[in-house]
This record gives structure tokens, sequence and C-alpha cells, in this order.
């Protein structure tokens, strides 16, 4: 079930993902909350920063700082997270994650599931066609990102 607080982050996932495009960046961003508080919010920027591991999802957590849990939280992101992204997910033993977009990038919600994560998605329009243009528009750096 979605909720109106729910709506707000995956909206901000995607605003995070515009920002990243906006500074050269990929179209990938992330929201983490403590039911209706924000915690963080971040982008990919690894090519902005030079840095393979600055995911959205990482970027967001690195943000958010040090939890004593994070078994009541909730992750929003523009993107299916890649598996590096999953595997943290599951470290952390983060409950549910909320997807904006299965259809550019997927495969590691099975994962996910299998190790107890709720994971929703809500197929966002605007995520998908965002993210739809820039593969488009940047295949060599989408290639390079997901490794291909």
């Amino acid at each position: 079930m979605i909720s109106q607080w729910d709506k707000k982050f995956i909206e901000l996932a995607f605003l995070e993902a515009k920002k990243s495009t906006e500074t050269g960046g990929l179209p990938i961003g992330s929201v983490l909350a403590r039911g209706e508080t924000l915690l963080a919010s971040g982008h990919n920027q690894r090519v902005q920063k030079g840095d393979p591991i600055a995911h959205g999802e990482m970027d967001c957590l690195r943000k958010a700082g040090r939890q004593k849990t994070y078994k009541d939280t909730t992750l929003y992101t523009s993107l299916s997270p890649c598996m590096m992204c999953s595997g943290t997910i599951v470290q952390f033993k983060i409950p549910r994650v909320v997807i904006n977009d299965t259809q550019n990038f997927g495969g590691n919600e099975e994962f996910l599931r299998q190790h107890n994560v709720e994971v929703i998605d809500v197929a966002h329009p605007d995520s998908i066609a965002l993210m739809a243009k820039f593969i488009a528009d940047n295949p060599v750096l989408w290639n390079e990102d997901i490794m291909e």
C-alpha cells in the first residue's frame, strides 16, 4: 500500500535523479525515511566525483549517517538497485524498498524478496521516461555504469 508520505518520497527520489542529470551524472536518486520523517536524500555522483561506488542509494545512506537501526526505514529509489546497493539494503536490514523504475534496469528485486525485503514497484512514469532518455542519449556512459 502506498501512503501520502510514500508519494512524497517517491517524488523526491525522482527530483534527486533530475538533480544528478543536471550536474552531469546519471539520473538516479534515492531517499531514506523513517515513517514520515526524511532521514536523507541523495543521487548518483559516480561521474561527478569519479567514484564508482557513489550510486544514488549509497550517496543517500552516506548522508543519513550512522543509524542505530534501519529496521524501521524505507528506501526509495528512482531506479531498481544494482547488486551492490541491493546487498547493502540486505546488510543494513532495510525492510522496505520502493522502486520508481524497474523497466530500464532491474533484476535484483527477487534477491531482495528472498532476503525478506518488501519490494514495491510503483512504475513512476517520469522516472521511467527520464532514464529511458538518458540511456538513449548516453549509451556509453550507461554501459559503463552497469559494467557492460
